[in-house]
Formats: C-alpha cells, sequence, structure tokens
C-alpha cells in the first residue's frame, strides 16, 4: 500500500486526523454501505472518540476545499462517517480479510509518520521561539546600551551649554 495515498486520504476535523468511510472503502476494496453496515452491526466498538458524523456544514465545507480527483461515492441521503486512529485500530478487528489486514498496517504506519512530522515541527517552532527570544533580548540590550550614550551626550550637552551662575573669571 501507497503511503503517499494514503496520507492524501488523512484529514483534519474537528482537530483530529481522521480518515472518511468513502475513502476506507475505496482503500479496503468494498463498497461504502458495506464498510457502513459492518460499522453499524458493531456500533458499541465505535465511541464518539473513535468514529463521527460530519456536519452538513463540515461536508460542504470540505467539498470546496479539497479537490477531488474522482466522483465521491457517497449515498446522497447521508453524511460521511469520519474514524479517528484509534476508530481505524478498532475497523481492523471488524473487517477480517487479508486485504482489511494489509491495508491497517499501511495506515497505521501512515498516522506515526504524520504524528512523527507534527513532532518535529513542534520542536522546530520551539528552537524558532527560543532564538527568537534570545536574540530579542540581546537587541533590546544594544538598544538599550545606544540609549543610554545618547541619553548621556545630552546631558553633557546640556551640563556645557547652561547658563552659568557664581564667580566669572
Amino acid at each position: 500500500m501507497q503511503l503517499q495515498k494514503i496520507r492524501s486520504k488523512i484529514y483534519n476535523i474537528r482537530g483530529e486526523r481522521v480518515m472518511l468511510d468513502f475513502d476506507l472503502a475505496e482503500l479496503y476494496e468494498v463498497e461504502t454501505r458495506v464498510l457502513n453496515q459492518a460499522v453499524k452491526r458493531n456500533i458499541k466498538r465505535f465511541p464518539k472518540d473513535f468514529m463521527f458524523q460530519l456536519t452538513e456544514n463540515e461536508w460542504l465545507t470540505m467539498l470546496s476545499q479539497i479537490v477531488m480527483t474522482y466522483p465521491v461515492k457517497r449515498p446522497k441521503t447521508s453524511l460521511p462517517l469520519a474514524f479517528t486512529e484509534q476508530g481505524l485500530a478498532m475497523l481492523s478487528g471488524i473487517l477480517n480479510s487479508d486485504k482489511a489486514i494489509n491495508v491497517n498496517i499501511g495506515i497505521m504506519r501512515a498516522f506515526v509518520v504524520i504524528r512523527q512530522y507534527a513532532l518535529t515541527n513542534e520542536n522546530l517552532a520551539e528552537k524558532l521561539k527560543e532564538i527568537e527570544t534570545k536574540y530579542d533580548k540581546q537587541f533590546k540590550d544594544v538598544y538599550e546600551a545606544i540609549n543610554f550614550l545618547l541619553q548621556k551626550e545630552k546631558q553633557q550637552t546640556l551640563q556645557q551649554e547652561r547658563k552659568k551662575i557664581g564667580f566669572k573669571k
């Protein structure tokens, strides 16, 4: 199973990385309705944090933002089901063909790669923030030193230009 093909079918919805029922059906080489029937027969295995149904608004937004190069094989009457990583693991328990097992292994590998990529980006963001803070402090110190010197020079000029009082020579 091509890792890139699987990664392209992982979406971020409601802050979760998910795969949609019709994409999974395509990967498992079954009809979407067959996949959904298997899920409905085992609905107790899929709590809300494992699987949820997209709202009409989420689905329309997704359709408008994602270029689908293939016709979406969905019943017009129902909205797609979204499976989180845990839901996908649970799917492997109800779809027990060799194809389903191989596809699930590929999907789990894709999620691991995405998680590692996200951690790497998070580490880079932290490093960038550290560098930014370090240089902000250094530039602040330089700015304060220049400002101090300018103030000192200004004070000396004012001191020299002031009207002198007292005895004159």
